[in-house]
């Protein structure tokens, strides 16, 4: 995870949207109240005891404004009831996200493991094909140098002419032999991290589902009012912003991960070897992802990009199995120390 993450603010969560929509209601409908009842406001500022009222009002309205602990615990409690609100509508409780995503992770697992089967299958056909068309292209080329010697020079421009095609098609079979080689190392290792990611959320889920229980049972309200008006920071809340911070980077990786299965299982779908043709644009796609930046791989991705290149180091027949994991260090665990 970034270590320099930075949470979202309130106006960016969905409880900022309702926030936004509910103060722009009360600008309108206190505007609306108070040019209503200017006459009135008017009539009661003539009288000693309306003018009184009017500016201890007035008095009241900007020491609020003034005061830190006063400002700061109006913020908490709008904030707090247009999470309560928006809580009605959308899910913003970050375990229950979590839990989706595990489920999500689950289900594109299972997806993935097949594209990777489905890519090592693709794999084994091309190789196949790079070998009975070299095998080909020495037969023409023997075949030709049979003609040549017996003068029949139609037939040498022939078989050589097809060893050439040949060669030419195996020079771009082999070229897309290596990027499928590449996609294959990707996915493995794309493979792997979900793997870990799933594992870490769905610890941290079990773990802090609990906490959360017991926080909320001992921790109230009120006593969050109060580290507030001290301007202490409040447990709870820190707690929960660890947890939305969690559920941001888990949707981004998520999000990463299913863009890369579309785009694999595109250019997957832009390879037709039974008529020996593929596509450009398949190429194309790939080569796009390259450049860009990843969360589930990081650094590794440009190492799996140099050694893809290599395709003579891929063991197209290694088991797909999960390998017994090491003790490791959950990586979401820092966002609550």
């Amino acid at each position: 995870m970034d270590s320099n993450y930075k949470p979202k603010s309130f106006w960016r969560k969905p409880e900022g949207v309702t926030g936004a929509l509910v103060l722009g209601g009360i600008v309108v409908v206190g505007g609306y109240l108070i040019f209503g009842a200017l006459p009135a406001i008017i009539a009661a500022a003539s009288s000693t005891l309306g003018l009184a009222g009017i500016i201890l009002s007035l008095g009241l309205i900007i020491y609020m404004a003034l005061d830190s602990k006063a400002r700061s615990l109006i913020w908490y409690m709008y904030k707090s009831a247009m999470r309560w609100i928006t809580g009605l509508f959308v899910q913003i409780d970050p375990i229950a996200i979590l839990k989706s995503y595990v489920d999500e992770m689950n289900a594109n697992l299972k997806k993935m493991n097949k594209q990777i089967l489905q890519l090592r299958g693709q794999m084994h056909k091309l190789k196949e094909l790079m070998i009975n068309n070299q095998k080909e292209i020495e037969s023409n080329l023997t075949l030709a140098q049979e003609a040549k010697e017996q003068d029949q020079r139609s037939q040498v421009i022939l078989r050589s002419r097809k060893a050439g095609r040949l060669k030419e098609s195996n020079m771009k079979y082999d070229e897309l032999y290596r990027k499928m080689g590449v996609l294959y190392k990707v996915l493995k290792k794309m493979y792997e991290n979900s793997e870990i990611l799933k594992e870490d959320v769905a610890d941290q889920v079990e773990i802090k589902e609990q906490e959360l229980k017991a926080m909320k049972a001992s921790h109230s309200a009120m006593s969050s009012a109060m580290n507030v008006i001290r301007g202490n920071k409040d447990k709870r809340q820190m707690f929960e912003m660890a947890l939305e911070a969690v559920a941001d980077d888990v949707s981004n990786k998520v999000g990463e991960m299913e863009r890369f299965m579309e785009m694999s299982e595109n250019f997957m779908g832009s390879i037709d070897l039974q008529n020996g043709i593929f596509e450009e644009e398949g190429l194309k796609m790939l080569e796009q992802w390259e450049k860009e930046n990843s969360l589930l791989l990081s650094d590794e991705k440009d190492t799996l990009l140099l050694e893809g290149e290599t395709v003579e180091t891929l063991d197209l027949n290694e088991s797909m199995v999960s390998k017994e994991r090491v003790e490791r260090v959950n990586q979401y665990d820092s966002l609550f120390d």
